[in-house]
């Protein structure tokens, strides 16, 4: 999966040179020369483009995108700094705007003009600087995410199931960190470097995934024989919310065909995803780094703002981080502006039995730990401000489940509740503009489960379209 967002980073790079020199150059002709537009359909359609424009445009574009070539800017991803890459980019827009010249000797009426080229080259540097470094981020952090760790636990004891173990072992799957084996071995002999691995049997894998961030299940029983426990498995799996992969060496006869282990494919097997994985996935997560660069330099002046009342309102600190659960249960440290007082998490075994919400978590509407500017911050959701610098670093979503505290998720008493960190939490959910703090711990879970089994990136724009109203109102915000 790294090759391939390391091999797809140089055609996107090459597609969006393109793009921004062709758009950059017609919106600056058409703004210099919205006196001389045509008005209405038909005089747009009747305007003459001369085969010489053409030409000329077709010759830029391809000057264009060879400065960048030359400069070393469409070849695979360097681990070169961000800034000596900005510096390359301008030298080849530099380049790659003197053949525009040529429009300007060529022009017989004017229309394009020097001051045109100037602006062109100073809004292509700007744009072209500010694009590749969003998209080289990106691609590193798909590329990181997709090389990380994979947490694997492994079903099974038997002969093949070892041959995967030493697999493993000797670093041929150099992504997965074993976590040990669930099994109740009978009359086969186990090794002892399996057995000392064995960490439970079937009956507590659910317990097993509920307690522990595992990415993926391997299941390497007989199909024939271990049916019922592949079915098991498979629903425990299922309700916790662990992807799972099926060993179906066994369950063809092969003559001439072999098993090969490979990086990815471990063994002929049957995946079983219970989130969307395809194309949709890669656009949200480009929309949630754009949505939060954004976010961070428009309400700079507002965070700004938010801060310094926090620091004059008690001078404690700004900012107030915890850690929280995140994707495949993952720990993450969560930032806010601070509502609190500065101790408001040593007071609240104290205010334990006045807890108001229903379930795990805390709730109390008038909690006596929040400050008065805390107050505002909470009924304006301002405080959820510095959640963008969680969003930009990937622990977090704009949209999806709501990330919860590590005293909340010790007290769930359904290991079905995991579910829910099968994808990345968010800013905003389904349950946040239906009630917020009014809905109830069993209602806004089941939201949860039914937004991971029905997300799509419509959901997720007409989430975002009633987050706005809902903000606004300050309607259940406690």
């Amino acid at each position: 999966m790294t090759y391939r967002f390391r091999s797809a980073l140089p055609l996107a790079n090459r597609v969006f040179d393109a793009l921004c020199a062709f758009l950059l150059l017609l919106a600056i002709f058409a703004v210099a020369n919205l006196d001389h537009m045509p008005e209405g359909v038909e005089d747009f359609l009747s305007a003459r483009v001369t085969v010489e424009n053409v030409l000329l445009l077709v010759l830029f574009l391809v000057a264009w995108n060879t400065a960048f070539a030359t400069a070393g800017l469409h070849t695979s991803p360097s681990r070169q700094p961000l800034w000596r890459q900005a510096l390359l980019v301008v030298h080849a827009s530099t380049v790659g705007t003197l053949p525009l010249s040529l429009f300007v000797l060529t022009s017989q009426t004017g229309a394009f003009r020097l001051s045109m080229v100037g602006a062109f080259w100073v809004a292509a540097m700007v744009v072209e600087v500010a694009g590749r470094t969003l998209i080289t981020m990106i691609a590193r952090d798909l590329s990181r995410r997709a090389a990380a760790r994979v947490n694997v636990l492994i079903v099974g004891t038997g002969p093949r199931t070892r041959a995967l173990f030493h697999g493993i072992r000797s670093r041929r799957f150099v992504q997965h960190q074993l976590l040990g084996f669930v099994d109740s071995p009978g009359d086969h002999e186990v090794p002892p470097e399996v057995r000392e691995r064995i960490v439970g049997t079937l009956d507590d894998l659910e317990a097993i995934l509920a307690r522990n961030p595992v990415d993926l299940v391997l299941v390497s029983l007989p199909v024939r024989s271990c049916y019922a426990k592949i079915q098991q498995a498979i629903s425990i799996c299922e309700r916790v919310g662990v992807e799972v992969q099926i060993d179906l060496s066994d369950f063809f006869s092969l003559s001439l065909a072999r098993a090969m282990f490979e990086q990815g494919e471990e063994f002929p097997a049957l995946r079983l995803t219970l989130v969307t994985e395809d194309y949709r996935t890669v656009i949200k997560r480009l929309f949630d780094v754009c949505a939060a660069a954004a976010g961070l330099v428009v309400l700079s002046p507002v965070m700004a703002v938010c801060a310094l009342l926090i620091k004059l309102g008690d001078g404690g600190a700004v900012f107030f981080s915890q850690q929280r659960y995140g994707y495949n249960r993952r720990v993450f440290r969560m930032y806010k502006f601070r509502t609190m007082v500065v101790n408001a998490e040593s007071l609240q075994a104290s205010l334990e039995s006045q807890n108001e919400a229903q379930g795990p978590v805390f709730k109390i509407r008038r909690d006596p730990r929040i400050t008065p500017i805390g107050h505002l911050l909470r009924k304006t959701s301002l405080d959820e401000l510095p959640q963008l610098f969680n969003v930009l670093k990937g622990d977090m979503s704009v949209v999806g489940p709501r990330p919860l505290p590590l005293r909340d998720v010790a007290l769930f008493g359904e290991a079905r509740l995991m579910r829910r960190f099968s994808v990345r939490p968010g800013l905003t959910c389904v349950w946040q503009v239906n009630g917020r703090s009014d809905t109830n711990f069993d209602t806004w879970v089941n939201m949860d489960l039914a937004y991971i089994d029905n997300w799509s990136l419509s959901l997720d724009a007409r989430i975002l379209l009633k987050t706005v109203p809902a903000v606004l109102s300050g309607a259940g915000a406690a």
